[in-house]
């Protein structure tokens, strides 16, 4: 017994000491959540002074929640040091409330602030990356006409479908340009005259401006390279396609090749001559195309060739084989119904819902081996059925201290006698009917 007093003894001065560190937690929580609040709100004030009210909503918003929920805390805090005393539970709840919501108060300001961060550094580098744009719409502007000549020396070797997504890039990139230095302009006059939202907001088109340009004017000098991997693709491509013409001709015979090749063969006709200005890319996609539908048709052939599919005499067969076993195990559940269990009605069940999904009219290549399976499932299920059927029906009759003899039929093996005789056709059912009426 002392032992046992002893362990207790422990785990109660262990459980003090854990009450004890999450309530140096809990103030030390709250007097940190305090002074965030307090730094927090300066630093709205000089956000506001970088970006204007509109872009530090979030922060303000999630300033007044931290000071409405932090309320409580308080509340919960004074609860704790009143001279009414509490009980150890209840100080235990406090304190953890308490560290919750001051955490919770950390993580939403800190999200706040860092989502503020780059804005306001943006905002304070405001005059530098003016600077920075006026030079980039410079340099990007110089590259304009050797954009121009590159698309019309380009327009020789390519035709007018291909040059599509590039013909205008030079035109919308100085667009682009004057809208970004017009931006930059507004954006310094803003800021002069002390809007600064409104000097931020021009300042991010402005950015934006100059992104999108580059982009333009780097897809034109990078479209060569693109094309002239293609055109070196396309050969691969041709080459590959020639091959895959010559290794199916031995499956002519199956339709779905013949047709495949037919399709490959009219892509590669197609396709222009070294002196046309062409599409490297509507190419390249047509003859992958044409190419990857033999493929899958030959590799198709190759695998019922290696699979015979079942002849549709034998998936009628197994069909009909299993109507039969359906039809007898219905005939015996039928007319058995307060003897029959929950067993075999769902095994019957079971095998009516696989009859359904099997087809009723003629049936394709393709999906005979699955309804092979599916005819043999539903005649194993209605079988099933049926040998549950004819247990619930033996261990229901009334039992017979003498047996029925031999005239009755209930002799040695009878059991199994009967079921073999249901198997064979519905005749048994009647029988069974007679024996049982």
């Amino acid at each position: 017994m002392a032992g046992f007093w002893g362990a207790r003894k422990r785990e109660r001065e262990q459980l003090d000491a854990r009450d004890t560190e999450l309530g140096r937690r809990a103030d030390a929580a709250l007097v940190a959540a305090d002074e965030r609040i307090r730094v927090t709100t300066d630093e709205l004030m000089f956000a506001e002074l970088e970006l204007g009210r509109d872009a530090t909503r979030d922060l303000r918003e999630a300033l007044d929640a931290v000071r409405h929920h932090l309320g409580e805390a308080f509340q919960l805090n004074q609860l704790n040091h009143d001279e009414i005393p509490d009980t150890a539970e209840e100080l235990r709840t406090r304190n953890g409330r308490i560290v919750q919501l001051c955490e919770w108060a950390e993580s939403l300001l800190d999200d706040r602030t860092a989502a503020l961060a780059e804005p306001i550094a943006r905002a304070r580098r405001a005059p530098e990356i003016i600077a920075g744009i006026r030079a980039d719409v410079a340099r990007l502007r110089e590259r304009l006409p050797h954009v121009q000549d590159t698309i019309d020396r380009l327009s020789g070797r390519y035709s007018a479908e291909a040059l599509r997504r590039i013909v205008q890039s030079p035109k919308e990139a100085g667009q682009l340009l004057d809208f970004a230095a017009h931006s930059a302009d507004v954006s310094t006059r803003r800021r002069e005259a002390g809007q600064r939202e409104q000097a931020n907001l021009a300042l991010e088109t402005a950015i934006e401006a100059v992104r999108r340009a580059t982009v333009l004017i780097d897809t034109v000098d990078t479209f060569e390279i693109e094309a002239l991997r293609a055109e070196s693709t396309l050969d691969a491509v041709v080459d590959d396609s020639r091959e895959d013409l010559v290794t199916a001709r031995d499956l002519v015979h199956v339709p779905a090749v013949a047709t495949a090749m037919v399709g490959l063969e009219k892509a590669l006709a197609a396709l222009p001559s070294e002196r046309t200005a062409s599409d490297p890319f509507a190419d390249l996609t047509r003859l992958r195309e044409a190419n990857a539908a033999l493929d899958t048709a030959v590799t198709t052939a190759r695998e019922r060739a290696a699979r015979p599919i079942p002849p549709e005499s034998h998936v009628r067969h197994a069909i009909d084989d299993a109507d039969r076993q359906l039809g007898v195990a219905r005939s015996v559940i039928a007319g058995h119904r307060g003897w029959i269990g929950a067993d075999a009605r769902t095994r019957l069940a079971e095998a009516e819902r696989v009859r359904l999904e099997l087809p009723a009219g003629a049936i394709a290549e393709d999906d005979r081996e699955q309804a092979l399976v599916d005819a043999r499932r539903c005649g194993m299920l209605a079988a099933e059925a049926l040998q549950l059927a004819q247990r619930d029906i033996d261990s229901g009759r009334p039992q017979d201290p003498g047996g029925w003899g031999q005239g009755g039929g209930r002799g040695r093996g009878g059991g199994n006698d009967l079921v073999g005789g249901i198997l064979g056709g519905l005749v048994i059912g009647s029988i069974l009917d007679g024996i049982f009426d």
